[in-house]
């Protein structure tokens, strides 16, 4: 049901800030107006509205790797603590989440920083495009690293693997901190894509939502997140060959 609202209220958002449309740059790309402040506004309003969105977005991209995790989670403690399992797995969500939305801070003020240094300096805007399809193509090589195989190894174990057992509430909480670590850890390179390439752009979500789902739920998760780096690093070679050829 969380899962269904979150994707219902993203969609909802991002078709109106798509209706709002965002601001032509010199290159020939188009910033979005998640890093515009409104007429009006504060500062504090605009960073508040964007976590606001970013929440409701993580809650529907991660909810699917998310649940497996959770209910792995339920099988574990659920023979000691069945009256507290609900509050114990709830606990275990906020803990992710928390780590999710401090990573959405952290990504607010760089993505402002660097949409006013492209308004401000042409330069910076016309070499965009090309820099967006290098960090594309970084993305995609980060996907063979080493980094990358143990934190989505760690994102694709439960209780009893390697992580401790929650033996409180707190302990719970910090359970799903630790997974949410892990977790950003994880898709920080995925998910800096969706930031260069539209952070409100619905398609771009899905097809990253897909991939970090695809890696996982596969049977190999070190060789689905390789074939994720493939296609990751031929759409960044595509991205920086149309932008020079443009």
């Amino acid at each position: 049901m969380l899962f269904a609202v979150s994707a219902a209220v993203t969609i909802v958002w991002c078709g109106s800030m798509a209706a709002m449309g965002g601001m032509p740059m010199s290159g020939g790309w188009t910033m979005s107006m998640a890093w515009m402040r409104m007429p009006g506004q504060s500062w504090a309003f605009a960073a508040t509205m964007f976590l606001a969105m970013w929440v409701v977005m993580m809650a529907a991209m991660m909810l699917p790797s998310l649940a497996p995790m959770l209910l792995r989670f339920q099988r574990a403690v659920g023979g000691r603590r069945t009256h507290r399992l609900r509050s114990l797995t709830a606990l275990v969500g906020a803990g992710y989440f928390l780590v999710w939305s401090l990573a959405g801070l952290a990504a607010y003020p760089i993505g402002v920083g660097l949409a006013s240094a492209a308004m401000r300096v042409p330069a910076l805007s016309e070499a965009f495009p090309v820099v967006a399809g290098v960090v594309v193509l970084i993305a995609g090589a980060l996907q063979f690293t080493a980094w990358k195989t143990r934190h989505l190894a760690c994102c694709r174990m439960g209780p009893g693997d390697e992580f401790p057992l929650p033996g409180s509430t707190f302990g719970a909480f910090q359970h799903g901190m630790r997974l949410g670590l892990h977790c950003v850890a994880c898709c920080g390179g995925l998910m800096v894509i969706l930031l260069v390439v539209g952070v409100m752009d619905l398609w771009a979500m899905a097809v990253v939502a897909s991939a970090i789902t695809f890696e996982r739920f596969a049977p190999d998760g070190e060789r689905a997140a390789h074939a994720v780096g493939i296609v990751t690093c031929l759409a960044g070679l595509l991205m920086i060959g149309l932008a020079i050829a443009g």
